[in-house]
């Protein structure tokens, strides 16, 4: 091994005519650096020996990058250099301009202290911030310092040792057969109700749904393979500014294949031949945006369609008018075509430009939000559920349901795609019947008494 030089303190004169001391040492790529200037040699040289020692220790870092400030480091390096997923790098970029920068973005890496990022959670706290989101929140601030750590940008890890509110797990309320079965029979008839019955009988992810395509499915052996998903983004952060991109691979990150019942299976076969679909598309596509609404061509006589509810003034107006409409603020069918009609009658005249009509950009996916306000929430509604569970629900539904109903719990596990099969005991006595049993055993213990 070759003889490395070590450091020494070199001896300059000021502009005053005093000597000073500047304390030279050489990093780990033998590039020669300045552990600061002193009016001494003795100062000097105790400084440039701490820095030999730390370079031994493996902590080279530059101590000038630290001094750079919070913002510059994340915009500059944290953020463009990170991998992590696209839907990640969305959420954590909305994360930190809105909750992490205001604090932290002007101080220098060196300078925030656990202190800090305490008083930071406090003031999230009083906010009325929920802690789990607070807790988010500091998963994205310690993962910045880890790699700045990594870096050598700050040796002090602000974030470590520092708790967030206490975050209480609720337990899961599953939707019941008979629930389901009231929500499906609200739903539409066709593409809807098909795709809310594979979700109950397959348990897969929104994502890994939506992204089915015919070849996924063996109808000889009824077996499911689930090998990509779906995203929704933001164009700015889709690698070709579109709003939807297919990762090549599920959540887990690993291939699964499963068996589907024989009726969801008859059901997707029947689907799959009336409406033609290829080996290559999707099994649920987003239905045609282009069907005009129903509008109201004439309006009766206002006189005889009776007044609106009073507005903030106590005032009322006859249906069917642009009054109602606007001053009124009435959207009953009536007073909408009034203004639909007004509206008509302006651009006719060339008075306005008309507005082309608005349609969600899709390739061909179901965007989440769109069926979950379009579709899904008036089921709900048309059931009269008093809890609103989501689609995800009808995932966990389908883990409940299977081992309420005896199966082992390892292959649950492997169906859903879970990491843990912790992760699935969650699902062990989740319906409002579980404990039946429990109470049964109770009931006769305590009953034996009375038998004798």
């Amino acid at each position: 091994m070759e003889d490395r030089a070590v450091g020494y303190a070199k001896k300059r004169k000021g502009n005053n005519g005093n000597y000073r001391y500047t304390a030279c040492y050489l990093d780990i790529k033998g590039r020669m650096r300045s552990a600061g200037t002193y009016s001494n040699k003795k100062d000097a040289d105790k400084a440039w020996q701490r820095q030999e020692v730390e370079v031994a220790r493996g902590r080279t870092g530059d101590p000038g990058r630290g001094r750079q400030h919070f913002k510059d480091y994340v915009e500059q390096t944290w953020l463009p250099n990170h991998q992590i997923e696209a839907t990640a790098r969305e959420a954590y970029t909305y994360a930190i301009y809105r909750n992490i920068m205001p604090t932290f973005g002007s101080m220098r890496m060196i300078d925030i202290l656990p202190e800090h990022v305490r008083a930071w959670i406090t003031a999230l706290k009083n906010q009325g911030m929920k802690p789990v989101t607070i807790r988010y929140q500091k998963i994205i601030l310690s993962a910045i310092f880890t790699t700045a750590m990594d870096d050598q940008v700050t040796f002090i890890h602000p974030c470590r040792g520092v708790r967030t509110p206490p975050v209480v797990r609720k337990p899961l309320e599953i939707i019941t057969p008979e629930q389901f079965d009231d929500v499906y029979h609200a739903l539409p008839e066709g593409t809807f109700r098909l795709l809310a019955e594979t979700e109950i009988d397959s348990g897969l992810r929104w994502g890994e749904l939506s992204e089915l395509r015919v070849k996924d499915l063996n109808l000889r052996t009824r077996i499911l393979t689930v090998s990509r998903t779906v995203v929704e983004l933001n164009p700015k952060f889709h690698p070709e500014g579109r709003h939807f991109l297919v990762k090549d691979y599920p959540k887990d990150k690993e291939y699964r294949r499963f068996k589907l019942s024989i009726q969801i299976t008859e059901k997707l076969e029947a689907h799959i031949s009336s409406a033609n679909l290829t080996r290559d598309d999707l099994l649920f596509q987003m239905p045609p945006q282009d069907k005009p609404r129903a509008r109201i061509t004439e309006i009766p006589d206002p006189a005889t369609l009776g007044r609106t509810e009073p507005n903030e003034k106590g005032r009322t107006y006859n249906h069917g008018t642009l009054s109602a409409y606007t001053a009124g603020r009435c959207r009953c069918d009536y007073c909408r075509a009034a203004c639909t009609l007004y509206r008509a009658a302006r651009r006719a005249e060339g008075k306005d430009n008309p507005r082309p009509r608005r349609v969600r950009e899709t390739d061909g996916h179901i965007p989440n939000d769109w069926f979950r306000r379009k579709i899904w929430y008036p089921a709900l509604a048309a059931a009269g559920l008093n809890s609103r569970p989501t689609m995800r629900d009808l995932r966990h539904a389908h883990a409940s349901w299977l081992l309420n109903g005896g199966a082992d719990l390892q292959v649950v596990k492997e169906r859903l795609g879970h990491a843990s099969i912790s992760t699935t005991e969650r699902y062990l006595h989740t319906l409002p019947d579980a404990d039946e049993t429990a109470l049964e055993a109770l009931a006769r213990t305590r009953n034996r008494s009375t038998t004798r």
